[in-house]
């Protein structure tokens, strides 16, 4: 199947929400890990949602030219191409982008797609983050309420972050402090700025304890009903069950039961990258281990080109994540919901 189309993946957020599941959203660094996504959604008979970071875009366009825009555009066009292979519906979206990219990340690929949609045809991207977690609220819903009005008439949605994720990720950083927890007064002030849907469809990224980077489980304290309850206070004044889209960030570390308890209050999109790049580079370190003498030429012998062909351990690399996401798709209870089943 092709990439999503607008109205696809619109059922999709409508299908997750109401069977309370997520799915698992892959950050991808290469056609390597992009092609290892859509195998570990095809084989989890999930239907997912692959995304590039402002980082991952600047390496994507090469490490001499740094251009964010050229590797995004770059990978979301050799998606469209690779994933009709595949019987499941795949969804392109661009994560975090602070208030100093985005006039070299969001806002051209917006245009880019605002181009295509005028000529008839599908948005290149099928979302944006916005991640204005560093600014004051204020901000942060202004600069939202205009990204929306754009990627609205595009047909793309918006993702916004209301709180603040802790750790770091390509280079944005946060303390762990009570930050990290949003309010009901965040929430309402944010349907306030935003609607419901009226004036275009977007994801919000609440914060309820979220840190990026590594940690085992049980050290990062999520207190998931946080989610419940400002759902429940903008379901009262707007007459809505769970009226918002959530968006779990910084989920490595997280107990199942943290996860599952946050499906049930609306997450329908859960970011995975920190475990999914180990699952890819460890494969790869077990190869070179065991084929030490065939990967480099010791003491003046020739090595094996097998052995150091970057397929041979490419394709090791590709399973290992692959596998995460399966596991990632049956964890958060997305495996076999497949549109295209």
């Amino acid at each position: 199947m092709p990439i999503a189309s607008p109205e696809v993946y619109a059922e999709m957020i409508d299908r997750a929400k109401a069977g309370a599941f997520a799915y698992p959203a892959i950050n991808v660094t290469s056609s390597q890990t992009l092609n290892a996504a859509l195998q570990g959604f095809a084989e989890a008979g999930s239907d997912g949602i692959i995304q590039i970071s402002t980082g991952g875009a600047e390496y994507v366009s090469g490490p001499t030219i740094k251009d964010k825009v050229v590797g995004a555009v770059a990978l979301a066009e050799f998606a469209h191409h690779v994933a009709k292979q595949y019987p499941i519906n795949v969804a392109l979206h661009t994560d975090h982008c602070p208030k100093n990219h985005l006039d070299g990340f969001v806002r051209p690929l917006i245009d880019i797609s605002a181009e295509r949609v005028a000529k008839g045809q599908a948005p290149l991207f099928q979302s944006h983050m916005w991640d204005g977690s560093a600014v004051p609220l204020d901000e942060n819903l202004q600069i939202a309420e205009e990204l929306l009005a754009k990627t609205a008439a595009a047909k793309i949605i918006l993702e916004i972050e209301v709180g603040v994720v802790g750790g770091e990720e390509d280079g944005v950083s946060a303390a762990i402090d009570d930050k990290l927890y949003s309010t009901v007064e965040d929430g309402l002030a944010t349907v306030a700025a935003l609607g419901l849907g009226e004036k275009g469809r977007y994801l919000t990224a609440l914060t309820f304890g979220n840190v990026h980077g590594v940690y085992k489980p049980g050290n990062v304290k999520l207190r998931p009903e946080i989610l419940k309850e400002i759902q429940d206070a903008i379901g009262a004044k707007y007459g809505k069950e769970k009226p918002l889209d959530l968006v779990f960030h910084g989920g490595s570390g997280s107990l199942l039961s943290e996860i599952h308890g946050a499906l049930d209050f609306g997450v329908v999109k859960m970011n995975i990258d920190t475990d999914t790049q180990y699952a890819f580079s460890r494969p790869v370190a077990d190869h070179f281990f065991r084929n030490y003498d065939g990967v480099l030429k010791v003491d003046g012998e020739v090595g094996n080109k097998k052995a150091y062909d970057p397929r041979a351990w490419g394709k090791l690399a590709e399973n290992g994540l692959a596998k995460r996401v399966v596991e990632a798709s049956e964890h958060l209870r997305s495996a076999g919901t497949s549109l295209g089943k």
